[in-house]
């Protein structure tokens, strides 16, 4: 063992004679353990709810979508069978969004309609996970059929077997004026997502019904691809450009929702940030610590001066006895942050119990429960950077060590 490790180490262990030094050694790693664990632990939940929010909005929404330039693509069965043909694409449906207004005795609300097949649907979204009553497979061609999102059902007021008037935007044109094209469908289905936009404004129709009512004959409005790989979505949604001979807009998850994940993703970088803080004041306690403790040592420095220690030898015994310090500090964040963001479903209602408080309740978060995810790649920066904060801190006091004159600090021994 270099001599310089041994005496860093031995520093490290032994006793002083100023008990205030070991107290603010003490707290140096306390400061930097409770940093790194609430960084680790955060920054999982922060990951949870970024995946909550991308699993809520996939089971409605699609990886990648294709849609015509014009609003009505003809032959779409053979852009379908053109996009499947990418090793990525799991699945294909189409699907045609239009605009109407739901009316159910004395209330009216705007909704986005979509014609959807249903079996070919489920195998690109997930709405059979979200339906609160009734199904999808009621949505039968000729029969309109209607499933609604919770909210805008519970906005109307209307329950499964109810009839609901649907308006289309596009009028008849009579002799006598603009007449509103309208037809009754009945309530099939609830689905509730998770997410106030589609629970409060999407309504699912079969989509032979969808083409009868808008005058779309056998056109839709584009096909929505589900894929192997989610996140590949950007680079697939390119290349399916050269793999689709239709004049087509494919568009992908992550275009048609990016201020959802910019707004998680900015939130995340600020608290690792605010955190990350933390650390850095629990490392920098780390310069008090050995200055005091270059001055409790400063005899035992001019010795192994006259003894034939170099500057750069005195700089590493002060450098590994505070980096001990970080590196212990550091263990203990790690352990504690891994084990509770791993453990975040059952610390959490324990606390709640033990209160008798809910931090998320029901009745005003979608999300009721805090939702961890805990990924290495989160804990193996967090550790990097503490540690290299804390290799900084014992730079400057190590220096000081390395400037002890050896007459001066032998002058009165």
């Amino acid at each position: 063992m270099k001599y310089e490790l041994f005496i860093g180490l031995r520093y490290t262990r032994a006793k002083r004679r100023n008990h205030f030094i070991s107290f603010i050694s003490l707290i140096s790693m306390c400061g930097i353990a409770l940093g790194v664990a609430a960084l680790i632990v955060v920054l999982s939940v922060m990951n949870g709810f970024q995946k909550e929010l991308r699993t809520r909005i996939l089971g409605v929404a699609s990886h990648v979508q294709v849609s015509a330039r014009g609003g009505e693509l003809a032959a779409w069965q053979q852009v379908a069978e053109q996009a499947s043909k990418h090793k990525q694409v799991q699945a294909a449906a189409p699907y045609i969004a239009a605009q109407g207004m739901l009316s159910f005795e004395q209330t009216v609300r705007g909704a986005l309609v979509r014609g959807v097949l249903p079996d070919a649907e489920e195998r690109v979204a997930d709405f059979n996970r979200h339906m609160r009553g009734g199904s999808m497979q009621l949505l039968k061609p000729g029969e309109f059929g209607i499933v609604l999102g919770a909210e805008l059902a519970r906005a109307l007021q209307v329950f499964v077997g109810d009839k609901v008037t649907l308006i289309a935007p596009q009028g008849l044109v009579t002799p006598a004026a603009i007449l509103p094209r309208l037809k009754q469908f009945k309530v099939v289905g609830l689905f509730e997502a998770g997410m106030y936009e589609y629970d409060s404004g999407l309504a699912l129709v079969h989509l032979a019904d969808a083409q009868a009512l808008y005058r779309m004959e056998d056109r839709v409005t584009g096909v929505r691809l589900k894929l192997d790989d989610l996140f590949a979505a950007p680079r697939v949604a390119r290349e399916l450009l050269s793999l689709v001979e239709a004049d087509v807009f494919i568009a992908d998850w992550t275009r048609s929702h990016a201020n959802f994940f910019r707004a998680v993703q900015i939130e995340k970088n600020v608290m690792f940030i605010i955190l990350l803080l933390i650390v850095a004041v629990a490392a920098f306690n780390i310069v008090s610590t050995l200055v005091m403790a270059v001055t409790d040592k400063e005899s035992d420095i001019a010795i192994l001066r006259t003894l034939g220690a170099s500057p750069g030898s005195i700089m590493q015994v002060f450098i590994v006895q505070g980096a001990l310090i970080g590196v212990i500090g550091l263990a203990l964040g790690l352990a504690g942050g891994i084990a509770l963001a791993a453990n975040i479903d059952v610390v959490v209602p324990a606390i709640e119990r033990l209160f008798n408080t809910q931090f998320l309740a029901k009745e005003v978060y979608y999300i009721s429960e805090l939702p961890s995810d805990l990924q290495w790649r989160d804990v193996g920066i967090i550790a990097s950077v503490s540690f290299l904060l804390t290799l900084l801190a014992t730079l400057y006091p190590s220096w000081r060590a390395s400037r002890v004159n050896p007459a001066e600090a032998l002058r009165y021994e």
